[in-house]
C-alpha cells in the first residue's frame, strides 16, 4: 500500500530562521537596494495603509520582502499617530518566503526605537534614536543594549546616514532619488545600503533601521510635520 504524498502545489512549512541563519543570509550581501512597494489604490486615492518593501542585491536580484503586519486597526493608528505610531513587521527570505526577521516598533513620540529579533524569537538588538538639536543619530544595539555602530546624519545631507564603528565609516544609508514620475507620482521611498566593511551583525540591525528612518523621516506624514506648507 502506498503512503499518500502531500500535492506538489501544497507549499512545505520552513522552521522560523535562527540568529546564526540570519547572519549567514546578510553575510554573503555588500549593497542592499530597498524599495517600497505602493498598491495602486493608493497612488490614486494618495492613501497609505501597510508598508512593503522589496529588497534586492547588488545585482538586482529580489532577495528579501519586508511586509508589516496588522489589518485596521493598523491604517487608525497612521492616521492618529502619524511617524509615532507602533507596528511590527516581518522580513521574508525570497523567493522561497521563510520568515527571517520581526521588526517591532513600540509607541514613542521621541527616541524612536526599533527593536529586532530572528524568526524564532531570539533578540539580534535595537535601533534607538539619540538626542541631538540638529543631527540624527540613532544608536545601533546588540541584544544586551551594548552599542556596536551608530547611524550619523549629516545636517547639509539630509538623505543621507553614514554608518560608524568606532568612529570609523563603515557603510551608508542613503534614500535614492527614483525618477521624476516616480517621485510626483507616489510617496514611494528607494534606499540604498553599502555596508561592505560591516560585520553580519551591524549589516542585519542597519537594514532594519531603513523601516525605522523610512518612517520618521520620509514617510508621507512625516514631510508634512517637516514641511507644512509643502503640497504632494
Amino acid at each position: 500500500m502506498k503512503t499518500p504524498t502531500q500535492p506538489a502545489s501544497v507549499p512545505v512549512a520552513l522552521p522560523p530562521a535562527t540568529l546564526a541563519d540570519v547572519h549567514a543570509r546578510f553575510a554573503e550581501h555588500r549593497r542592499l537596494s530597498v524599495r517600497q512597494k505602493k498598491r495602486w489604490l493608493e497612488i490614486l486615492f494618495d492613501w497609505e495603509s501597510k508598508n512593503s518593501y522589496a529588497v534586492y542585491d547588488e545585482r538586482g536580484v529580489h532577495v528579501l520582502q519586508v511586509r508589516e503586519d496588522g489589518g485596521l486597526g493598523n491604517v487608525l493608528l497612521r492616521l492618529l499617530l502619524r511617524t509615532a505610531r507602533p507596528f511590527s513587521s516581518t522580513v521574508y527570505d525570497n523567493p522561497i518566503p521563510r520568515p527571517l526577521l520581526l521588526l517591532r516598533r513600540p509607541f514613542r513620540f521621541l527616541f524612536h526605537r526599533l527593536d529586532v529579533a530572528a524568526a524564532d524569537g531570539t533578540v539580534v538588538g535595537s535601533v534607538v534614536r539619540r538626542w541631538s538639536w540638529i543631527r540624527r543619530i540613532y544608536s545601533v544595539q546588540d541584544a544586551r543594549g551594548v552599542e556596536v555602530a551608530r547611524l550619523f546624519g549629516p545636517f547639509f545631507r539630509p538623505w543621507t546616514f553614514e554608518v560608524q564603528v568606532s568612529d570609523r565609516v563603515v557603510g551608508t544609508l542613503q534614500k535614492r532619488w527614483s525618477g521624476l514620475l516616480k517621485e510626483l507620482a507616489t510617496d514611494a521611498d528607494d534606499f540604498a545600503l553599502e555596508l561592505a566593511d560591516a560585520s553580519p551583525q551591524v549589516k542585519v540591525l542597519v537594514f532594519a533601521a531603513t523601516v525605522l528612518v523610512d518612517v520618521v523621516h520620509f514617510e508621507k506624514s512625516a514631510r508634512r510635520q517637516n514641511h507644512p506648507h509643502h503640497k504632494h
